[in-house]
């Protein structure tokens, strides 16, 4: 199949035209004629999760168009002209490739590429960097087409107290006025989200302040921008709901959460939480890494996770308990890792499931709501009209969260990545 295909008035609304002629769901359609069968491949006999979170779509079949998909439905019902391409999936289950809202990439070209290539390896789609990105490179990245690569988003420079010796890439702010400029730079920059970190680091350093942060989520609104939150305590996290904050990019780590928090975010449904999860101080078999991972770094990490200290879980425990609450509450809850690696995406996958949400409200998290929070229209779902975008695992994720690690094949815009060509290139150097 071809890349991405930019068409614009006349011929767009034509073109729309014949798709939905062509491929309407009633099965009392006539087929459409032998020539629609140019660039388009259906991928039939899989059991489909389509994002949306309900029950899957058993033996069904995914038509593509370039990197479109044109419909989606069981076999029997979904027509396809003769001379399409088809690819056999049977016992196969396909679910909408992830959509990571939280990383850190690379501020150099070749290895921000080899990061978001490594991000295609484990069925990521897109991953938005949090602020501490070269602006010029992210956005020039971000506008490309890049084969076997995950799409890119960016908050640019994250915005901070001063914490020197930590890193000096965010604006470092002090006043209101300070903290407004730097929003207008990020506006003019064309970043597609604020970044701001609301955290002592253990009392290290001064953390905003309500009225350093109010300013920042007020200039950030008046243009057009929203505004994610590292925060760490329960009252930050109120004082920040109050502010008209957007998104959480971290859960409460404090404390547990109360009833004014809760009843804080009724008032405000649309304000989305990424718990980011840390890890649940219990070792791990992590050989399903080898695909990017060195041997030797594999090695490494397995005997780190093998002497944690008995308490090492205490922090997951408590923001497990957090993440149930608020879940519970209705609180929108969105995917993000806080890492680089691309594999991680499948280990905040189990952890959220082990802190209590289901295998299907954590797929829904990590495609379509994380999607939505990073106005990726296209991105979450296997739906007529999107991006053909997903991954085939070789068992069902709904029965055992782990199984997303069991993958077949990753398409990104309708394409097969290379995950092979990917795991050579990256087993000698890729670092998570």
């Amino acid at each position: 199949m071809r890349g991405v295909r930019i068409e614009s008035g006349r011929s767009t609304v034509l073109y729309r035209l014949v798709l939905s002629l062509a491929f309407g769901v009633s099965a009392a359609a006539s087929p459409p004629p032998a020539e629609q069968a140019a660039n388009l491949t259906v991928f039939e006999g899989a059991r489909v999760i389509t994002g949306e979170g309900g029950a899957p779509i058993e033996n069904a079949a995914i038509v593509v168009r370039d990197d479109r998909i044109v419909q989606v439905g069981p076999v029997g019902q979904v027509q396809v002209p003769e001379g399409a391409a088809r690819v056999d999936l049977a016992g196969k289950t396909v679910m909408p490739a992830i959509v990571d809202t939280h990383t850190h990439l690379a501020r150099e070209r070749s290895e921000l590429i080899a990061q978001l290539r490594r991000q295609a390896y484990y069925g990521v789609a897109a991953a938005a960097s949090l602020g501490q990105d070269d602006v010029g490179l992210a956005r020039q990245v971000r506008d490309e087409v890049i084969p076997n690569a995950a799409r890119l988003r960016t908050a640019g420079r994250g915005i901070t107290m001063p914490e020197p010796g930590r890193s000096d890439v965010p604006y470092w702010i002090q006043t209101a006025e300070e903290g407004r400029r730097a929003v207008r730079e990020l506006a003019a920059s064309q970043v597609d989200i604020v970044k701001i970190w609301v955290d002592d680091r253990n009392g290290q350093y001064k953390k905003l302040s309500p009225e350093l942060y109010g300013a920042i989520i007020d200039e950030a609104h008046k243009s057009g921008l929203r505004v994610t939150a590292h925060v760490f305590t329960l009252e930050d996290a109120k004082g920040l709901l109050r502010a008209g904050v957007d998104a959480f990019a971290h859960g409460v780590r404090d404390t547990e959460v109360d009833e004014e928090l809760i009843a804080l975010w009724k008032e405000r449904p649309k304000v989305v939480l990424v718990p980011n999860l840390p890890g649940r101080g219990v070792g791990e078999d992590l050989s399903w890494l080898s695909g990017t991972v060195p041997t030797d770094e594999i090695a490494r990490l397995t005997e780190a996770a093998a002497k944690l200290p008995p308490n090492a879980g205490a922090s997951f425990q408590l923001q497990a308990r957090n993440l149930r609450k608020l879940n519970a509450a209705g609180v929108r809850i969105a995917f993000g890792t806080d890492s680089n690696g691309g594999w991680n995406a499948h280990q905040e996958m189990a952890d959220m499931v082990a802190a209590g949400m289901t295998p299907a409200e954590v797929i829904v998290s990590a495609t379509r709501n994380a999607a939505d929070f990073l106005q990726i229209a296209d991105l979450g779902r296997l739906a007529a009209g999107k991006s053909a975008d997903f991954i085939v695992l070789d068992a069902n994720p709904l029965d055992e969260i782990a199984n997303s690690r069991r993958i077949w094949a990753v398409y990104l815009r309708g394409e097969k990545v290379d995950r092979a060509g990917i795991s050579a290139g990256s087993t000698s150097r890729a670092r998570p």
